[in-house]
């Protein structure tokens, strides 16, 4: 008896964690195959930037320029969380309207920042005419949605973020993107564990 009442609280204790108290269930088993054109997580935003965002104006330093930059060309991806239900990273973010969306796909706008997304994957598309570094904060300014420990796009609640898996525990906007970073960001609970994504070829 006194073995099995270890055994139990040993799961308890791997089950419970330490971020913020919040449960965390059991880690999914495989990596998650990223489709272009397609969405992850329901809908919650319109497509594009707020219009507290870009709207052409520079951003951070960050153009709206007539076209992709292509000097540095990486990728990450962005997934979010709200009290554990993944909400869509909505297509068009950092491309300028009028834009025109194909089969869930932006690819053509008035302009594109440095940093935008062409769909609803979380995929997030820096293409660069440096090679200086971008941030998770520069990313948000150009959505023209806010960002804090507090809160993500008006969603409200304390945010737990993870970084390639890891917990973060540092200034969220000042998460720097590198190629295929994959970061999540979770407000609110049940903590769920942070997904792994596979990015599509050529990506």
């Amino acid at each position: 008896m006194q073995l099995a009442l270890r055994s139990f609280a040993a799961l308890v204790l791997v089950l419970l964690s330490p971020a913020r108290g919040a449960a965390l269930v059991q880690q999914p088993a495989v990596p998650i195959a990223l489709v272009q054109g397609t969405q992850v997580g329901s809908t919650t935003f319109d497509p594009g930037d707020t219009p507290r965002g870009g709207t052409g104006q520079p951003v951070d330093g960050i153009e709206g320029s007539s076209r992709e930059m292509l000097l540095v060309h990486i990728h990450a991806h962005l997934a979010l969380f709200f009290n554990g239900q993944q909400i869509a990273i909505p297509c068009g973010i950092g491309i300028v309207k009028p834009f025109r969306i194909d089969n869930g796909f932006v690819g053509v706008g008035s302009g594109f920042y440095w940093l935008h997304t062409h769909d609803a994957t979380g995929i997030i598309h820096i293409e660069s005419p440096d090679t200086r570094s971008y941030t998770l904060g520069n990313f948000f300014d150009i959505w023209g949605e806010p960002l804090s420990a507090r809160g993500v796009a008006g969603l409200n609640g304390a945010v737990c973020a993870f970084v390639d898996g890891k917990a973060y525990a540092g200034d969220l906007r000042a998460i720097r993107f590198g190629p295929h970073t994959q970061i999540t960001l979770e407000v609110g609970g049940p903590v769920v564990p942070p997904p792994v994504y596979l990015f599509p070829n050529g990506l």
